[in-house]
């Protein structure tokens, strides 16, 4: 069910391409180029700075590796045009060995600058407090979150949480130490909002729920949440809704991770059924629906199929990375004019026993 014209469309894929044309010339020149991209153009055979012409001729790369961003040391990710400037660097993943990680200088307050004109002053008050329930450390989504409250006025309270610690213990059959290590972090919000007005709420499915079944959200102030975590299959997001939240608390689960930034969900409609449909943050971020056995051919409307994800930014080119995740891809829907991706799971989730820990 399309519901943009086919002129919006049109125009997001001009927009897109001239973005591509220009982020791909940008780590392709040797004056703004970083280090990694200029040495993988020297042996590559063609120059992408010249035949990138739109978005299509990024098919022409291989997939990008996670061992680039594990095994090769930060500087080499570094652009020309940022040389000087101490980096962030943010990790995702690594539950075992050396986790990947993303450097960065201002990307996060652009895709969370942006991300704050999506929620609702109705749910999110401005001038107000929020808390955040969920991984900080090395994760880009403590500053992140941060900035949004920031952003909107306001300040922001933090319940650490170690996901990789949460993995562990439950991939090793030790699901007493994880319901504890669940226990201690909810504990700790509740007591937050027990002492502390808060009206925002960032943290995961699982521990919204269990938070919930601490104390009653509503009551404690609680007015908006933002929700990220990967499986939120429609039974689950509409006991969230329907139950967690009593349906008066705005709910906005968002689809992201340190490479992409992230995509937000549009709202629900009677006829999604509770199905959730996430779009990126085009033009600096595009995730496709892929076959997994052919990962140049898209899948069609409504089907399954693997999450591919392109970052196109002056911090950061990484094109067709393969994600973990699987879902359906779906049509452009108002305010969005490309693709989206719906009820996003670990990828194999239907063959195989997936580890999620707190998300």
């Amino acid at each position: 069910m399309m519901t943009v014209d086919a002129a919006a469309v049109q125009a997001a894929q001009e927009r897109l391409d001239a973005h591509a044309r220009e982020i791909v010339q940008w780590h392709f020149s040797p004056e703004t180029g970083c280090p990694f991209w200029l040495d993988w153009a020297a042996k590559a055979g063609w120059n992408p700075a010249r035949e990138v012409k739109g978005f299509a001729d990024l098919l022409r790369f291989p997939h990008f590796q996670d061992e680039w961003l594990r095994d090769l040391q930060p500087e080499v990710w570094v652009p020309k045009a940022f040389q000087g400037r101490p980096f962030n660097i943010f990790e995702t993943g690594g539950t075992t060995g050396m986790p990947k990680q993303r450097i960065g200088w201002d990307d996060y307050k652009v895709d969370y600058s942006e991300f704050s004109e999506k929620i609702s002053d109705q749910h999110f008050p401005r001038n107000h407090y929020w808390l955040m329930m969920g991984p900080t450390g090395p994760r880009r989504l403590r500053l992140a979150i941060e900035h949004l409250a920031n952003v909107r006025g306001c300040s922001c309270y933090f319940i650490d949480l170690d996901p990789r610690w949460v993995k562990k213990v439950i991939s090793q059959k030790q699901l007493e130490q994880a319901r504890a290590y669940m226990e201690h972090v909810v504990d700790q919000a509740a007591t937050i909002l027990k002492h502390r007005r808060v009206s925002g709420l960032f943290t995961t499915p699982k521990l919204l729920e269990a938070l919930g079944e601490k104390i009653d959200l509503w009551d404690a102030g609680i007015r908006g949440v933002f929700c990220g975590g990967t499986t939120m299959a429609p039974q689950y997001v509409r006991f969230i809704i329907e139950e967690v939240l009593e349906g008066r608390i705005g709910f906005y689960p968002t689809y992201g991770n340190t490479l992409m930034g992230l995509a937000a969900s549009v709202p629900l409609r009677p006829d999604d059924k509770f199905s959730i449909t996430y779009y990126a943050p085009q033009p600096r971020a595009v995730l496709r629906i892929v076959d997994p056995r052919q990962t140049d051919q898209l899948k069609n409307y409504g089907e399954w199929g693997r999450v591919e994800l392109t970052t196109l930014t002056k911090e950061f080119f990484m094109p067709r990375f393969l994600e973990r995740d699987e879902a359906i891809r779906r049509e452009p829907r108002a305010p969005y004019a490309w693709d989206g991706v719906a009820e996003v799971r670990p990828f194999g989730a239907m063959q195989k026993t997936i580890v999620e820990g707190v998300y």
